[in-house]
């Protein structure tokens, strides 16, 4: 049965689904470290107040799409069509096994009960999306978020936050009274027709992941470029990145790319950007097999 898509929660493109072999080799455990398991449909429900509808994207999906660029571990982040129900990701990582990592979304009241079942079952942080909701965009509510973050402490997770970095004033201050680290998506999410490495804001960005408790995703060049593939724009803001803290920097597929506007990419070629992006094989180590390992908390073995 097809779902029930109303006008304001219109169909996204699907992934491409040969992926191709990228030219970049990638170390051994390298970590995708940013993609969504979204259906079936028939089995998880949406929420009715998503503002987009993915069409399935599964763990076998996701699997051949990794063993085509040569990745062996990933983390799943809840994708903001299942609002609190993580039920679709734990099933998947719960299948999976110990490759697999978890970033959930969770209300505000949660026990500690419920936070320990999660945390047995893989998820390593909390997501808070202020972008893809209907209200309230960009803004952070401290008191609200204050209270959470400090439950989640107990167990050693991070607070993920989907936020345009520019648009949100006193972020450096919001993220020093957090008990947690914060990991930032999508390169901080400044668009490039914004300035780019010169805004005022991804700057303000630079100088908060000198201060050590604050992570970015290497994710989504398409969500802030200006331009198509292969998102040249956006190398200086890669760069500065690198050069500012590269022990704080992970990379991810973003795969299936939910809600493209641009023309859909082949997930080899956002594995080939890292060429351009970090070049020195040593740094894309770091960022692609220790950082993870120490922030998802990967073993050996997995």
């Amino acid at each position: 049965m097809t779902p029930i898509v109303p006008e304001t929660a219109p169909w996204c493109l699907p992934a491409v689904a040969d992926t191709h072999r990228p030219r970049v080799v990638l170390p051994a455990k390298s970590c995708d470290c940013h993609a969504h398991i979204c259906g079936p449909f028939e089995r998880y429900a949406y929420a009715p107040e998503r503002i987009y509808t993915p069409p399935d994207a599964t763990l076998a999906d996701y699997r051949r799409m990794l063993t085509a660029l040569g990745v062996q571990r990933a983390v799943l982040v809840q994708p903001s069509v299942y609002g609190t129900d993580n039920t679709a990701m734990l099933d998947a990582i719960a299948e999976g096994g110990s490759w697999l990592r978890g970033v959930a979304v969770v209300e505000p009241d949660i026990d500690s009960a419920l936070l320990k079942k999660l945390d047995a079952a893989g998820v390593r942080g909390m997501r808070v999306n202020i972008v893809d909701r209907r209200a309230r965009r960009n803004e952070i509510v401290l008191d609200e978020l204050l209270p959470l973050a400090r439950k989640i402490a107990d167990f050693g997770w991070h607070l993920e936050m989907l936020l345009q970095a520019d648009a949100v004033p006193g972020l450096a201050e919001t993220c020093a009274q957090l008990p947690v680290d914060v990991v930032l998506g999508h390169l901080g999410y400044v668009h490039t027709d914004k300035g780019g490495a010169d805004n005022s804001g991804f700057q303000a960005l630079l100088r908060l992941l000198g201060a050590g408790r604050t992570w970015v995703k290497l994710t989504g060049p398409y969500r802030i470029s200006a331009e198509e593939l292969p998102y040249a724009d956006l190398i200086p803001m890669a760069h500065a990145l690198v050069q500012a803290a590269p022990e704080r920097l992970i990379w991810g597929t973003d795969w299936p790319h939910v809600m493209m506007k641009k023309t859909m990419p082949n997930d080899a070629d956002i594995c080939d950007l890292l060429a351009d992006w970090v070049p020195d094989e040593a740094i894309r180590h770091r960022i692609l097999v220790d950082n993870p390992a120490a922030l998802y908390g990967f073993a050996p073995t997995d």
